[in-house]
């Protein structure tokens, strides 16, 4: 930005002070020596962000390359079928954070049971391979952890960031080993965040997933995304096509590290996770639903379903009663309307999944308050275990 506008400055001295000019070049070269100042001061920002994100991300390979490693899981013996993705070390004991699809069979059309790999390897940044063995993994958060012993080769940890303060538009950056070619960056921006997505590895959806436009691609599931400062913010996970194509096409997701941390913690602990269940199908009770139909609330979770035996028919939540159509939307009315767990508001469905699975345990007690036509009341529910699946 200096070296642009010192030289539009030398510039402009010439022109106007050259006694051999010609009439009127003065007056020319006064305009066209505004026109590099002005193209200079436009200019100048666009160079230097470019050259801040260019450092960024060199920086941030060369920091945190070493500790983004490539996984190899076997299936079948004595090797049988060989899966590759990514991971990344997490701690300095050898832990290894992956996605769990990496390393199990979940998401394959195993006729839905899910088995581990017999054999997984961690292939470090300068090709050498050591044996790990899997800690365990999460397929409802679709988290794998695996460890390898520091004494067979140097491990290098990543710090963790911290994914609730991710924004649309900030810079990432991936690193991972895409279709087996390791050590590879791509870099873009979050595209959206909060996202509810179907989940590889089981039937309910992943909430708060980051979305991101940096490519992502078959074998960077279970590598990192980095956020400005070189701290990992999500796991790669997902990536969307139209279909007639398997590539990238400009829409990844990222599991949340806020959502790994809670996996790791319990997987270290116990060797595997739980989450708490209500037991109930919700969709969003917007201000203009609430306005038609007469809810006592602007917005907030309608219950379509209670299922049988679960902790919300326990406590006495009602589902709806009847089917509606409006503006084209079709909607379950008669049930109760969700608007707050614990004092936390509920805004929309999401926030039901969010609540229960962040906040909460199997065997807590949570207050819902829920508007019951023109009533709000509070229910105590005790909350149980999610079922597998």
């Amino acid at each position: 930005m200096v070296g642009l506008l010192a030289v539009a400055a030398v510039a402009t001295r010439g022109g106007n002070g050259d006694p051999t000019a010609p009439p009127g070049a003065g007056a020319a070269a006064t305009a066209g020596h505004h026109v590099l100042i002005v193209a200079a001061l436009v200019l100048a920002p666009i160079l230097a962000i470019i050259g801040v994100a260019l450092f960024m991300y060199a920086q941030i390979y060369r920091r945190r390359s070493p500790g983004v490693v490539t996984i190899v899981s076997y299936f079948g013996s004595p090797e049988g079928s060989a899966g590759q993705g990514s991971g990344f070390v997490a701690a300095a004991d050898g832990t290894v954070l992956t996605s769990a699809h990496v390393i199990t069979t979940a998401g394959q059309g195993q006729n839905g049971k899910t088995t581990p790999a017999q054999r997984v390897f961690v292939e470090f940044a300068d090709g050498d391979r050591v044996q790990a063995q899997i800690v365990g993994y999460d397929l409802y958060d679709d988290v794998g952890v695996v460890r390898v012993d520091p004494a067979a080769h140097a491990v290098s940890p990543i710090p963790l960031g911290d994914s609730s303060r991710v924004v649309v538009g900030q810079p990432v950056a991936a690193i991972g080993s895409p279709f087996g070619n390791v050590d590879s960056l791509s870099v873009g921006v979050v595209s959206a965040i909060r996202r509810s997505i179907p989940s590889l590895t089981s039937r309910y959806n992943l909430v708060d997933a980051i979305q991101t436009d940096a490519p992502i691609n078959h074998g960077n599931s279970g590598g990192p995304l980095f956020d400005a400062r070189g701290r990992v913010i999500g796991i790669n996970a997902q990536i969307r096509s139209s279909g007639s194509a398997s590539g990238f096409e400009g829409v990844g997701f990222a599991v949340p590290i806020d959502s790994a941390k809670r996996s790791l913690q319990q997987l270290r602990a116990t060797g595997k996770v739980e989450y708490a269940y209500v037991g109930i199908t919700t969709e969003n009770l917007t201000p203009s639903i609430a306005r038609a139909f007469g809810y006592a609330a602007r917005q907030g979770a309608l219950i379509d379903v209670v299922n049988a035996g679960s902790a919300a028919a326990k406590a006495g939540l009602h589902a709806s009663d009847r089917d509606v159509v409006y503006r084209g939307v079709d909607i379950r009315l008669g049930g109760d309307a969700i608007v707050a767990i614990d004092g936390i508001p509920v805004r929309g469905a999401e926030d039901v999944v969010r609540i229960v699975t962040q906040q909460l345990l199997p065997g807590e007690q949570a207050r819902f308050t829920v508007v019951r036509g023109a009533q709000r009341r509070v229910i105590p529910v005790t909350l149980s275990a999610r079922p597998a699946g």
